[in-house]
């Protein structure tokens, strides 16, 4: 009786395993072509507002990465990635540089060596926290969208994903609400200002910059001279 049972619970862990594999596996296929709408922290901010009492505010629209601003995408990759088109997911220097600043400086705010396709991943399949559970999700979805996507179709989704203000996600709504123009349209110094917020897009708004935005604006725009553009 006993072995039976057994037998039923490996069985039944099994067809779980292959059941997440096959349902990951497709649902990042089927994403390759397919428009992201939605995303699990867009879903966990409305709950957060309408736990605040707050008036729920949700702006996002989809626009294609042809109709969006080519210095937006150097922009990003000049604040978060910048070697994002040299890396498959992982950029292993940037994590280098990253522990032996925490050793260094432990009292210090911990930096992260996140790339634009962990977060990618982070934002359309998991949701926010800093687990090792997570991380290991964000490494296992980094490395399928890597596999299937190409860097094109990962900043695409990235730019029309990531969280850019309070209720606001991507490019085309951050365009709207903040700057009163299209994605497409959108200037240089805007871009810049959009990647300044990044960090902390909920503290730091693109439209009314602080000092300390400027000055990172204006590294950004240093750097967006040497990244190069998306083929």
């Amino acid at each position: 009786m006993l072995r039976l049972r057994l037998s039923k619970i490996k069985n039944a862990l099994k067809w779980i395993v292959v059941a997440f594999f096959a349902s990951t596996i497709l649902s990042v296929v089927a994403l390759r072509w397919l428009p992201v709408y939605f995303t699990p922290l867009m879903f966990i901010r409305v709950g957060q507002q309408m736990a605040d009492n707050e008036k729920v505010t949700l702006y996002h629209h989809w626009v294609s990465l042809d109709n969006i601003s080519p210095s937006l995408s150097r922009a990003v990759m000049a604040s978060e990635d910048a070697r994002f088109l040299e890396h498959h997911g992982f950029d292993f220097k940037a994590i280098e540089q990253a522990a032996m600043r925490n050793i260094k400086y432990p009292e210090k705010r911990k930096h992260g060596a996140s790339t634009i396709s962990q977060q990618t991943a982070k934002n359309v399949f998991l949701w926010p926290g800093r687990s090792w559970v997570r991380k290991g999700f964000e490494v296992y979805f980094t490395v399928l969208i890597e596999l299937f996507w190409s860097k094109q179709r990962i900043m695409e989704v990235y730019l029309n994903s990531i969280e850019m203000g309070h209720g606001i996600y991507g490019a085309g709504a951050v365009a709207e609400y903040h700057f009163n123009t299209t994605a497409d349209k959108l200037s240089k110094s805007q871009c810049a200002l959009i990647a300044a917020s990044l960090p902390n897009p909920r503290r730091y708004n693109s439209a009314r910059p602080n000092g300390y935005m400027l000055r990172r604006q204006a590294r950004i725009l240093r750097e967006m001279k040497f990244v190069k553009p998306l083929k």
